[in-house]
């Protein structure tokens, strides 16, 4: 039987209504004993390091949990986390970078409904999860939710209420989760884990709308190192007659920061090269293309590779696939 650490982060799964809306209040041993058939999948310890709505984490906590991850490594075969909804692609991702080829799980799955409910998706996602993290052909970091096993680097959330919240992103699921066994669609395999201790916070997501006015870079060019432009379809900036825009982004450039290149579309990626506001977007300077990774795996890997690359290094290492992130 292997031996599996539940990090319990808090989130709807661990919720309780005080009055004044859900809040996370049950304890990683509550959430345990809410499915006591566990116990015939494999041994489990838990820790908690803290209980948050996850609208409330930030990078610091995903580097808490990294090293929760890492410390511990060696003394257990797996790592199922218990979080929120709301950010969990955020997590899946950024400890996609910072654990990188795992031979074993580190599975994130959480809840729609609290698990103190009588009708509830969290004991089915807790039992799924340890299940999917005590088989001996998992490795990596995914999130399961709702029987899907879904790769850290393509999982969105993309439903608020129902129970199938969440969705792989122009990536197949990895395996689904029946009858309290994986069934494999994708089998990888992993070597020796590399860690990694730092995250860039300095990013910031510019998602662009009709009428928006170029001034923002007042503001982003001293306050951030790393900008996201969620653009329109395949990509591009407006030009309103002035070209302003790329002046700016052009100005930003100059200053050494990093600028890179999304869509709002959800599906199928960004192509810069299409269309002329795409092409002139390209010349404003090394603008990079996320093409067809998720707002929430550019955001985390953008990240991780600020926090201790420059130069040539972080074009290099931005569209180096890491988890089938790009392609």
């Amino acid at each position: 039987m292997k031996n599996v650490l539940m990090i319990a982060t808090g989130g709807t799964i661990a919720s309780k209504n005080d009055g004044s809306g859900l809040t996370p209040a049950l304890t990683s041993e509550e959430l345990l004993a809410c499915v006591p058939e566990i116990a015939d999948i494999c041994r489990v310890t838990t820790v908690q390091p803290f209980n948050l709505d996850s609208t409330n984490l930030s990078p610091d906590h995903w580097l808490k949990i990294a090293k929760i991850i890492e410390t511990r490594y060696a003394d257990f075969d797996g790592f199922v986390i218990t979080h929120g909804t709301d950010t969990m692609a955020y997590t899946a991702a950024a400890l996609s970078y910072l654990l990188q080829n795992s031979p074993k799980p580190v599975v994130l799955t959480g809840s729609q409904k609290s698990a103190y409910l009588r009708d509830t998706d969290a004991r089915k996602n807790l039992s799924d999860a340890f299940a999917f993290c005590a088989d001996d052909s998992a490795n990596g970091v995914h999130i399961v939710f709702d029987g899907n096993v879904i790769l850290g680097t393509r999982a969105k959330k993309t439903r608020t209420h129902s129970y199938n919240a969440f969705t792989s992103v122009d990536f197949p699921n990895v395996a689904i989760i029946r009858d309290g066994k994986p069934f494999y669609y994708i089998k990888s395999q992993c070597a020796e884990p590399k860690f990694y201790g730092s995250l860039n916070d300095g990013v910031f997501v510019l998602k662009m709308i009709p009428g928006l006015k170029p001034d923002i870079f007042d503001y982003l060019d001293g306050h951030c190192e790393g900008l996201v432009i969620e653009s329109f379809g395949s990509g591009g900036l407006p030009d309103y007659g002035d070209g302003e825009f790329f002046k700016r982004l052009k100005h930003f450039l100059s200053l050494g920061k990093t600028a890179v290149l999304t869509t709002q579309v959800e599906r199928e990626g960004s192509a810069l090269d299409k269309y002329e506001v795409g092409r002139k977007l390209l010349k404003c300077g090394r603008v990079l293309e996320a093409h067809c990774m998720t707002l929430e795996a550019t955001v985390a890997k953008l990240m991780w590779i600020l926090s201790f690359a420059n130069g040539d290094d972080i074009e290099r290492l931005f569209y180096t696939p890491v988890g089938n992130d790009i392609f």
